[in-house]
């Protein structure tokens, strides 16, 4: 006797991609997955608990099928995670990448130092690793030590690529972020100014990297309640990466979330709300419920709501 169900195709290969890491503490880790498998596409939150890397993981899934008006948005972002994620190269660097993503700085610095060791003195990947280790001792609250790294780093890629590389525009950026870190938002800004200037020499003034170099210098503004020029350099940022990213991607969401900011702070109440929902349209489809960055957005739109009552 024939049973009337047919059985699940298996001409479909299931490919799972990790798009990234969203939030991290030093006991718990969440991320997102965009799992492609039987003709429909999934959108699954992991939340593991990271208390000891020795011990056996608790983790939490929640998996939820995407709709037919769902499925070509996140098939793009999909595709983008892929592009921006899929290695096959697996070593000390990239274990020491993985451990720096979850928060995980000194076991990470072990492994980067771990191989440093192994590296002649004239490997050309050494700036790469310097700068993987001014990276970790940012996180760390290390400043000078990280501008140390930063340097080393910056010194072998100017004597041994061109001057326009993209690892040097991009080191003077992390030059630029510790800087910032550290208060100094005058050091900040040449640094971040630099990068552009080396980006916009050599590429055109719509490469990717720029978008996250003039979100830099507008957070700088910001702080220093220069609105009109934080402004400027949010909507640049958001233009480039409207232009590079698909249209449900986190960093959109978060360009969205900082021109909604500045609005408020000049007291444009309803352009903030309109910037805040597009921010909070886009986080609630790419973004764990749970996320501090919707939380964030949920705050700022009742700041908004209340000035915005109190001037009416």
């Amino acid at each position: 006797m024939n049973s009337s169900s047919s059985p699940m195709s298996t001409n479909k290969k299931s490919v799972v991609i990790v798009s990234d890491i969203l939030t991290r503490s030093p006991s718990s880790l969440i991320f997102v997955l965009v799992l492609n498998t039987l003709h429909a596409w999934f959108y699954i939150s992991v939340e593991c608990d990271l208390s000891s890397v020795d011990a056996t993981m608790s983790i939490i899934i929640r998996m939820t099928l995407c709709s037919d008006d769902d499925d070509n948005d996140l098939k793009q972002l999909y595709d983008h995670v892929k592009n921006e994620y899929d290695r096959e190269e697996t070593n000390l660097l990239s274990l020491g990448d993985v451990l720096r993503n979850m928060g995980k700085f000194d076991l990470a610095e072990k492994y980067y130092r771990r191989w440093l060791s192994e590296l002649p003195s004239n490997d050309p990947s050494l700036g790469m690793l310097y700068e993987r280790l001014g990276t970790v001792a940012d996180a760390k609250g290390e400043y000078d030590t990280s501008l140390e790294w930063y340097q080393k780093s910056l010194e072998i890629d100017m004597r041994t690529r061109p001057s326009d590389h993209v690892n040097i525009g991009s080191t003077h950026n992390s030059i630029g972020n510790v800087h910032g870190n550290k208060g100094d938002r005058g050091r900040a800004l040449e640094s971040y100014n630099r990068a552009v200037s080396l980006f916009k020499q050599a590429h055109d003034e719509n490469h990717p990297h720029l978008a996250g170099f003039y979100n830099n210098i507008g957070n700088i503004y910001q702080e220093e309640k220069k609105y009109f020029e934080a402004l400027d350099f949010y909507e640049k940022s958001l233009g480039i990466q409207e232009n590079h990213l698909p249209p449900d991607h986190p960093d959109l969401g978060g360009s969205y979330n900082n021109i909604g900011i500045v609005h408020w702070c000049l007291g444009h109440y309803d352009l903030a709300l309109d910037h805040y929902n597009r921010s909070l349209k886009i986080s609630l489809k790419s973004l764990p419920a749970q996320h501090a960055d919707i939380a964030s957005t949920y705050v700022n739109m009742g700041l908004a709501y209340e000035d915005k009552d109190e001037l009416e």
